[in-house]
């Protein structure tokens, strides 16, 4: 089952709480955050204090994507903040089996992230010990760019060895996605959808929820004739 993770950066922060109230009537899967620091990207967002505040107002799992550098020196702030899977990037991360090892003690999930140009075999090593895979199909930073194709024959590429390794990690897929790319994106072999935009500039999310489900319903019907 395809899940959706919509990214609570392109939300409207001045009505935050309805925000959330709109998004558990939708039933979305994850609350994605990206936290991001104008050092590893090129943008300043929230830290975890924002993320701990929306924790008392919603029970769905939230899904924190830190793309900010040395996250081994600030793990235990973002932990307290209340996130059940976390994600870091392979590209900022000085000791890989500590962070795991800090993070799950906490029986949070673990997860590596690569930027677009970023080889997956820097991940490939730690598989064992991963919860789920990010792969950026943009340059991370800001919302509302174009997905770079070349990064669905990573995720395929991925998906391949997963299988073959007997193992079941989930493969998230973050930027461009949206009602256009949906297809493709899915026969990559994407598991979990970050969409920004995409999802926020619909009225009722609920009724956006829907069409993205028909839409993957009907591919796979479409792929079973």
């Amino acid at each position: 089952m395809i899940q959706i993770a919509p990214s609570i950066l392109s939300a409207d922060f001045s009505l935050i709480k309805e925000e959330l109230s709109k998004l558990e009537k939708a039933k979305v899967n994850y609350i994605h955050f990206d936290v991001m620091d104008n050092h590893f990207v090129p943008n300043l967002t929230f830290g975890s204090k924002f993320i701990k505040d929306l924790r008392k107002y919603t029970k769905i799992p939230f899904d924190v994507h830190l793309m900010i550098d040395s996250p081994d020196d600030c793990i235990d702030e973002f932990l307290d903040a209340g996130g059940d899977i976390y994600t870091f990037h392979i590209e900022a991360v000085r000791n890989v089996n500590k962070l795991a090892n800090r993070v799950k003690a906490e029986n949070r999930k673990f997860s590596l992230s690569v930027k677009p140009k970023t080889p997956i075999e820097t991940i490939l090593p730690y598989l064992d010990i991963l919860d789920m895979i990010l792969i950026m199909s943009v340059e991370p930073g800001f919302g509302g760019q174009s997905l770079i194709e070349e990064t669905l024959t990573k995720i395929s590429k991925l998906k391949n060895i997963i299988t073959s390794k007997g193992l079941s990690i989930p493969v998230e897929i973050d930027g461009g996605v949206n009602l256009s790319t949906l297809q493709r994106v899915v026969e990559s072999g994407a598991d979990i959808l970050v969409m920004g935009s995409a999802f926020f500039k619909n009225e009722d999310y609920k009724i956006f929820m829907e069409k993205v489900y028909n839409n993957i319903k009907d591919l796979k019907t479409l792929n079973q004739t």
